[in-house]
């Protein structure tokens, strides 16, 4: 009975009421009614009601008219009419065709004959709301409103099927109307979004990253959903964030970048745009790398890397050779910055031959400006792991990169990326003369920082990162190049210079920069008091180191911990000299320990034998001050085990020093004990750091060696003397 349930639906759906008139003159309105000779009373909604007569007939009467109505039999449909022709009155609301239909509705729905009066005078009621209502209902279209009185007059005549299909005629004409005005205004949308967006440009060449990335924002949120251009959109809005972190230190910036960035991924999958989702992901990774570099840690940077190794299994070599080329620079440079915080050259490795890969697409033929910059990436690298490495190889692979980078990055064409790549073969040629005897490539390091410093000095209120630097760098140079030399001029510059470097890169800021910076101006200060009288700039330098480890914590970056705790024991050291006492002294000897507790020989050999060679330091000047040899012999213990790393052929300079070093303690536990056992070691030790000339004749190493050998030879020869 398939047409019986699908006229159930319609029925269900109708309202309720009952007619309780004779002859079915009127529909009830109200909830409750007064029962007269055609219905029974009904109280309370109709719908919960049950109605045995209607017009005074017995439920088996309506029963019968049903079945007419259903029946196939053209004589039984036209006793049906008889018959309801005598049921309805002239004047009667209902058109006779009406409540034909209504009996024949009836008739094809499953109804309980108990219900069948219930269920007409709901289809009744309902048909004269319905009709009613279409009626009443009115529309500015006029062929929309045509279309709905062709449907209430259809309704009138229960002529369902022709009032369900005028309705539809009315609602196609209204879809298309709603479409095309939907069409029109998406491409409004588009419109002003496209014109935002170039606002957001203006806004950007001005350096007003803010309001850039707020009109790039209100762009993306004009365009309709599910546009390809809320993409490219959003990409630029990280970009303004990442370019105002980037150029101004604001790490808040960075971070709004980062999740902007990824916001993008959502707007490009994987599965329908690899490349765009790819480069996505390439933008997340620059974003972290840059905000990794300045925060304490590896969490940033390792999310860095997988950003971009994930970005390389979409950005193939096959599918897009230069992307892939660009990606795998980026990819060397984030390996390049995480080695910074870990032990090990695995990392500095991996960033060396990301760059090589590099540069098999990008040729300086091709691409000469990617060129010239994955050439200096590749520099940075073989710098960095030529600082881990002895011996100068890597160190000069490095400033040899860098300079054919200057080939291309010439300050004509790219005067601040020229300037930077300044700061970089500064950074290598520091290096480099660290490890060699003369000052040359330290000079040419100030020369190169000086440079640098010509460009972004007149562009400090737009790079003031990379200000402060450069102004860092030249600092350290300058120390190096102080820590040579007699005077203190070179060391006041590196103060200085350190001291204008702070002055930008605040705790709240740069805080890993900040921290570096304290502790190169510890160090600096720490040179510059050992120089002078008195303790005031040591004083500064220990407190500079304090400074520095609160944000250089031994479990968000141990190296740089180590460092920072080497330095300071490097600083009481000295103060420990000026003062009557052990404590410092002490305090020097503990925290020398505790930096060789990250600062293995496994780790990093000659940072190693550095620490060392300090903790020698403060062990014989500590027994200088007590009674027996127990410190003494300690120094000259650890003094030796230096020299296994810091070898006359590997660091020569570091070499002679250590080796004076061993001559001192050597010459005290000689001062101490009979014999001549150990004054002789001591000339040994100081005759193997002047045989080497590293240091000029006159600077202030080679003559406090010079004087430290003589005063050996003069205890020598008394202790000759004394035994004859």
């Amino acid at each position: 009975m398939n047409w019986r349930a699908g006229a159930l639906g319609l029925i269900l759906l109708l309202g309720a009421t009952c007619i309780t008139q004779p002859a079915w003159a009127q529909f009830l309105g109200k909830r409750s009614v007064e029962s007269t000779g055609c219905a029974s009373a009904v109280g309370g909604d109709v719908r919960d009601s049950t109605i045995t007569t209607v017009c005074g007939m017995p439920p088996e009467q309506v029963v019968e008219l049903v079945r007419l109505a259903a029946s196939p039999q053209a004589g039984d449909r036209a006793e049906l009419l008889v018959r309801i022709s005598a049921l309805v009155p002239a004047s009667s609301e209902l058109r006779f065709e009406a409540i034909v239909k209504f009996f024949r509705l009836l008739g094809e729905v499953p109804v309980e004959d108990n219900e069948l009066a219930d269920r007409f005078a709901q289809i009744a009621e309902e048909h004269r709301r319905l009709a009613e209502d279409v009626k009443s209902l009115r529309v500015n279209d006029p062929e929309v409103q045509a279309l709905r009185q062709q449907a209430a007059a259809a309704v009138e005549a229960a002529d369902h099927t022709r009032a369900r299909a005028k309705l539809e005629e009315a609602r196609a004409i209204v879809r298309n109307k709603r479409e095309t005005l939907t069409r029109v205004l998406a491409d409004q949308q588009r419109e002003e979004a496209g014109l935002v967006f170039e606002q957001a440009r203006v806004e950007r060449a001005r350096l007003a990253y803010d309001e850039a990335a707020r009109l790039f924002r209100e762009a993306t949120d004009l365009l309709p959903a599910g546009d390809a251009m809320r993409w490219r959109y959003t990409l630029n809005e990280g970009s303004a964030w990442f370019t105002k972190g980037d150029r101004f230190g604001d790490n808040h910036a960075l971070e709004q970048a980062v999740a902007v960035d990824r916001a993008a991924l959502q707007l490009a999958s994987r599965s329908e745009r690899p490349l765009d989702w790819a480069r996505t992901q390439r933008a997340v990774g620059v974003a972290l790398r840059e905000l990794g570099d300045r925060e304490g840690g590896t969490a940033r940077l390792e999310e860095a890397v997988a950003s971009f190794r994930l970005a390389l299994e979409e950005i193939t070599r096959e599918r897009s050779s230069l992307e892939w080329a660009g990606t795998q620079t980026s990819l060397g440079g984030a390996l390049r910055v995480l080695a910074r915080r870990e032990t090990g050259t695995a990392h500095l490795e991996e960033a060396i031959a990301a760059h090589h890969l590099a540069l098999e697409v990008f040729t300086r033929q091709r691409v000469p400006a990617s060129w010239a910059i994955t050439q200096e990436n590749l520099g940075r690298a073989l710098a960095d792991l030529g600082r881990r490495e002895t011996g100068t190889a890597r160190l000069e692979e490095a400033v040899l990169a860098i300079r054919l980078a200057l080939q291309e990055r010439t300050r004509e064409r790219d005067p601040l990326g020229w300037a930077k790549t300044q700061e970089y073969l500064g950074s290598a040629l520091e290096w480099l003369g660290r490890r060699e005897t003369g000052m040359a490539h330290l000079e040419e390091a100030v020369a190169a920082y000086r440079l640098a410093l010509e460009v972004v000095t007149g562009t400090r209120e737009r790079w003031p990162v990379q200000w402060a630097i450069v102004q860092n760098n030249l600092g350290h140079v300058l120390e190096a190049l102080g820590e040579r030399e007699t005077g203190t001029a070179h060391l006041e510059e590196a103060v200085a210079a350190y001291r204008l470097a702070l002055g930008f890169a605040t705790r709240e800021r740069l805080p890993a920069y900040w921290a570096m910076y304290q502790d190169n101006l510890g160090r600096a200060l720490l040179a510059l008091g050992r120089r002078e009288s008195g303790t005031a700039h040591l004083e500064e330098a220990i407190a500079a180191d304090r400074l520095a480890l609160e944000e250089r914590t031994r479990e968000r970056d141990p190296l740089a911990w180590a460092t920072t705790q080497d330095n300071l024991g490097h600083a009481l050291l000295a103060l420990g000299l000026r003062e009557s006492g052990t404590a410092r002294l002490e305090e020097a000897i503990a925290a020398d320990r505790l930096a060789l507790e990250e600062r293995t020989r496994e780790r990093d050999p000659l940072a190693w034998a550095r620490t060392q060679n300090n903790l020698g330091i403060a062990l014989r000047t500590l027994g200088e001050r007590e009674t027996g040899t127990a410190r003494l012999e300690e120094a000259v213990a650890v003094f030796r085990l230096a020299l296994q790393e810091r070898t006359r052929e590997r660091v020569p300079l570091d070499w002679v020093r250590t080796q004076d070093n061993l001559g001192l303690a050597l010459a005290v536990l000689g001062d101490r004990e009979s014999g001549t056992a150990r004054l002789e070691e001591a000339i040994a030790a100081y005759d193997a750091a002047l045989s080497l000339v590293v240091l000029d004749e006159a600077s202030h190493e080679t003559q406090k060696i010079r004087k430290n050998r003589t005063h050996a030879s003069a205890l020598l020869a008394s202790r000759q003397h004394m035994d004859r």
